[in-house]
């Protein structure tokens, strides 16, 4: 029995040595990377140019087929669209069986058939597979271009663009592209309703015969198949195609532009804005920084873990996702940043966006960033790899891209060998912050004002990415809106006219501070224009203005200083209760954004007043004074956090702005009809 207990205190005493020996407080050093053996397709390549790539998996009785034509990119032209039609009306029946019959047989197979505009696809069991492919073939090569499914087509694509004319997100998506690639590139091109309408059936079927060739195509196939008898099947029904020539259009130059600068597209019903950093890029597979770019993007913006996820969801709460995005193009290319946020943040957005990519550009990013940048890679290709579909992509990848055959073996060891300078550098090439075009669709009268204030210049596009003028900053005053009803809402809203009218007098105490100095104002009002309001510093009444009605005067530092004859008027003229019963007489100029709000402006002798169009409560005031040396100066005064009084609502935080002070009061009393007397105005 000691034995047996001397045995277990050895092995506790043994165990906790070798905890004791690893520090739990760095991360385990990466080892090797993994070992992974990449499957090879089994290859052919027929007369006419098609080259086949077999990936024989028999996991599962099932089997996949893709064809893709690797045409370079080409323009439409005034005929943008045309390529859409090839893809919808492929598969709408063929020479030899109708769309009817077609499409029962697919379904009767249990498979699926599809086709894009240079490509196609089917999948099916095995045992039904020599059938779908069949299907397939026939309808790639002897379709029926009828007229009554041109139609058809049309009218859906025309509904399509129409239904996409206020998506602000399709909008975003269309001219970043045009102001990115230009018009005249393939990837900048965009279909609209007057390019759908130039295209005609006879154009489907010479895009089709000038685009649908095998010497510059791959047909991939992969699942529970024999590659012999695949093989012969595939000839059989692929030979027939003829090839013929594809003519590779010259691509115009893709440039960013020399500074940043903000292009904005206006969206007057945006309720939040697209947000999009973007610039072009020359980015090759086969280039040596193509791994260091890829995981310098990962630590930026890839995923949950990327820097502006963190900033601008995570810490700002400013979106629900924050990414970018880089690829790789034989043709062009471009690194793109973006996000959909509140209008209100939008301009802080475009901030954070720019600072964190700055940031990795100029200082380097952390050992761990870059090691949970290599786990992700590494763990997403230690997985992918054992999928047959990976295999072919890849085998694809390395045709299409004139790839190194053993381009995905060391694709671990390559990207394990990226150290933080790789990644600080392909940032600063590929990441251009100070080449950026910061592309906003939004709302302009709620944001432009804000963007303003970045100090990017901004330059103005429509919707179809031509440039245009900066929009109005203002809405129109809605039909048969007047001073006297948006007063009306105003009373109503604090508590109703009957109400307001029974307050005869009212009692305000409010604290501030100046420069860490308290201050109280004390205001006393009684009906109709009596008013007192007195300012004083630690108890002392430094200033205060009392009007009786008749005649009033200012006292400050022992002077006293009769009112002048206007204004007496003034005070004689205005309610001192609730001034704005004047404002009925006054003029409606504009409806203006007021912190994510729509605010309907009433202009007033030497004032404009902003109420709130949701709730009709007054929000902002701004005075015209005069100021010395007799300059005109702009003061405005907040309004907000109103309580209710006796049945009336009463803002209980008043802020003004006096020059580069802030006053901003808490009401901490209010008293109605009572704590006043007339001699509180002598």
């Amino acid at each position: 029995m000691k034995t047996k207990i001397y045995s277990v205190i050895t092995l506790l005493f043994l165990s906790l040595s070798i905890s004791a020996q690893v520090d739990r407080t760095k991360m385990p050093e990466s080892g090797p990377a993994p070992k992974v053996n990449i499957g090879t397709p089994k290859k052919f390549t027929l007369k006419n140019g098609l080259q086949v790539l077999v990936v024989e998996n028999h996991k599962l009785p099932r089997v996949s087929v893709t064809l893709d034509i690797d045409n370079p990119p080409m323009t439409q032209g005034n005929k943008k669209g045309v390529e859409g039609f090839v893809g919808s009306m492929l598969g709408t029946g063929t020479t030899t069986m109708s769309k009817e019959d077609f499409d029962k047989k697919v379904d009767y197979l249990g498979a699926n058939i599809g086709f894009g505009a240079e490509s196609a696809y089917a999948s099916s069991l095995s045992k039904y597979f020599p059938t779908v492919l069949e299907l397939m073939a026939d309808a790639a090569f002897n379709p029926v271009f009828a007229q009554d499914e041109f139609d058809k087509q049309m009218k859906q694509s025309l509904d399509a663009i129409k239904s996409n004319e206020n998506s602000v997100a399709a909008i975003a998506s269309r001219v970043d592209r045009v102001l990115t690639y230009g018009k005249n590139h393939p990837y900048g091109e965009f279909t609209s309703e007057e390019t759908l309408k130039n295209i005609t059936l006879q154009d489907v079927k010479n895009h089709y015969n000038k685009v649908f060739k095998p010497n510059n195509s791959y047909l991939v196939v992969i699942g529970d198949v024999d590659y012999k008898t695949v093989k012969k099947q595939i000839t059989k029904l692929f030979s027939g195609w003829q090839k013929g020539e594809t003519i590779a259009q010259s691509l115009p130059k893709v440039t960013n532009p020399t500074t940043t600068e903000i292009n904005f597209i206006n969206m007057p019903n945006a309720v939040q804005s697209e947000v999009a950093v973007i610039n072009s890029v020359d980015l090759k597979m086969n280039d040596k920084d193509y791994y260091a770019v890829l995981l310098a993007n990962q630590i930026l913006g890839g995923g949950g873990t990327g820097r502006v996820f963190k900033n601008l969801r995570e810490d700002k709460a400013y979106t629900y996702g924050a990414y970018s995005g880089i690829s790789s193009s034989r043709y062009a290319s471009r690194f793109k940043a973006s996000a959909s946020v509140r209008n209100m943040v939008t301009d802080s957005s475009v901030v954070e966006f720019m600072k964190e990519i700055n940031k990795i550009r100029y200082q380097k990013a952390t050992q761990k960033e870059l090691d949970i940048a290599k786990a992700k890679y590494v763990g997403s290709f230690v997985t992918n790899v054992e999928k047959p579909a990976t295999i072919a992509g890849y085998a694809l990848n390395i045709l299409q891209n004139n790839l190194p055959k053993d381009y995905y073996e060391n694709y671990l060891k390559n990207i394990n060998a990226v150290t933080l300078d790789d990644v600080q550098n392909a940032a600063i090439k590929y990441f251009r912050g100070d080449k950026a075009r910061i592309v906003i669709t939004g709302k302009g009268i709620d944001v432009l004002k804000n963007l303003e204030k970045t100090d990017y210049p901004i330059k103005y596009f429509d919707k179809e990415g031509n440039p245009t003028v900066k929009p109005p900053m203002t809405l129109p005053i809605p039909d048969g809106m007047t001073a006297t009803s948006v007063i009306d809402k105003y009373l109503e809203a604090i508590g109703g006219k009957e109400n307001v009218m029974a307050v005869k007098t009212t009692l305000m105490i409010a604290n501030a501070t100046i420069q860490g100095t308290p201050v109280v104002m004390t205001r006393k009002s009684s009906s109709p224009n009596k008013s007192s309001v007195e300012m004083s510093v630690m108890g002392n009444t430094m200033q205060k203005t009392i009007f009786d009605g008749q005649n009033g005067f200012t006292e400050g530092r022992g002077q006293k200083t009769d009112m002048p004859a206007d204004q007496i008027a003034k005070y004689k003229s205005e309610n001192a209760l609730f001034i704005d019963l004047n404002y009925t007489s006054g003029k409606l100029v504009r409806i203006e954004p007021l912190d994510g709000k729509n605010a309907i402006v009433l202009e007033y002798n030497n004032s404009e007043i902003f109420y709130d169009m949701e709730s009709g409560l007054k929000i902002k005031e701004v005075s015209t004074e005069i100021g010395q040396g007799g300059k005109e100066v702009k003061v405005p005064t907040l309004f907000s956090d109103y309580k209710e009084v006796n049945g009336v609502k009463f803002p209980h935080s008043i802020s003004r702005k006096l020059g580069p002070m802030d006053l901003n009061f808490k009401v901490e009393e209010i008293k109605v009809n009572e704590g006043v007397s007339d001699a509180d105005f002598e």
